[in-house]
């Protein structure tokens, strides 16, 4: 499959603000902008030329899902994924964007993304056995890869379209954003993912870590914004057959990460292809955790 599908095209009455690895970010109005979530996945900071089958959707439904699932905690960008409950000048517009579309309230957006990790995996294991730290966090010793560790750790890193995310301190944060503001997102954060971890346990899924991005809205209000808890931005694995000790089976692109890593690739544009039966089964992923998370068919 090419890297060029409808959804990536531009919408020719719509303003293109900007194109990210995986959604296309469009002007409506002074207000609104709209979220094209493509069906292109990345893979260490390199967007793939192979793209993976209904991913857009997956990402769009599962966001709204969890939007409106967690705004009692703080409200959010959220409008509208009903094509029909849109502006004009979007119905207007393929019907490609049916159903990997999102309207939302236009955001001045922090520069970090706000990393929650409850499990020691990835760049997160990597430190620890480096340096017995995750992120200026110092764990006690003797953790076992994708250990659940004691409290949820809030880790955030620095926002990058391009190129590699960097993991930052909470003080960096403080000097950035300052004491207040840095304050709220922590705790905003560790809440998310809390309610978000014990309901995903009772569906059968651990998020082992996850990201949230925030803004302030026209009236000043920090509001959510982005994606939130998709397989894209977290690490889903399955409940059933967790064990310590060892990489854990997941629902999100690890098993793409995982396929590349048996090639000779330096891990620099351009990236290979992945084939058929590997995008095929990244697509199944996707859907299930959709399905195990919502209990509803895509």
């Amino acid at each position: 499959m090419s890297a060029t599908t409808p959804s990536e095209r531009s919408l020719l009455e719509l303003q293109l603000v900007r194109r990210g690895k995986v959604r296309d970010v469009y002007k409506v109005d002074d207000e609104h902008l709209l979220i094209v979530a493509t069906d292109r996945i990345s893979a260490f900071d390199c967007v793939l030329p192979t793209l993976i089958a209904r991913k857009g959707e997956v990402l769009t439904a599962l966001s709204e899902f969890w939007f409106e699932k967690l705004a009692h905690v703080v409200p959010n960008h959220f409008v509208s994924t009903q094509l029909d409950q849109m502006p004009e000048v979007i119905q207007r517009q393929s019907e490609s964007l049916r159903s990997r579309s999102m309207l939302v309230r236009r955001a001045e957006v922090f520069p970090v993304e706000c990393v929650v990790r409850g499990y020691l995996a990835g760049s997160g294991w990597k430190d620890y056995q480096r340096i017995g730290e995750v992120c200026g966090h110092e764990l006690q010793q003797g953790l076992l890869e994708s250990a659940e560790l004691a409290e949820p750790l809030f880790t955030p890193a620095t926002k990058a379209e391009e190129g590699h995310d960097e993991n930052i301190s909470e003080a960096t944060v403080r000097d950035m954003l300052g004491e207040m503001t840095t304050n709220f997102l922590r705790d905003t954060s560790l809440q998310l993912y809390n309610e978000a971890r014990d309901y995903a346990r009772g569906r059968g899924i651990i998020i082992a870590d996850t990201k949230f991005e925030f803004g302030r809205d026209k009236n000043g209000q920090i509001i959510l914004v982005d994606e939130v808890l998709t397989p894209d931005s977290s690490r889903f694995w399955p409940s059933e057959g967790y064990s310590p000790g060892k990489s854990q089976p997941s629902f999100d692109k690890q098993f793409v990460r995982d396929y590349l890593e048996t090639l000779e690739w330096d891990k620099k544009p351009p990236a290979p292809f992945i084939p058929p039966q590997v995008a095929a089964a990244t697509t199944a992923r996707y859907v299930d955790a959709y399905r195990l998370l919502t209990g509803k068919d895509l």
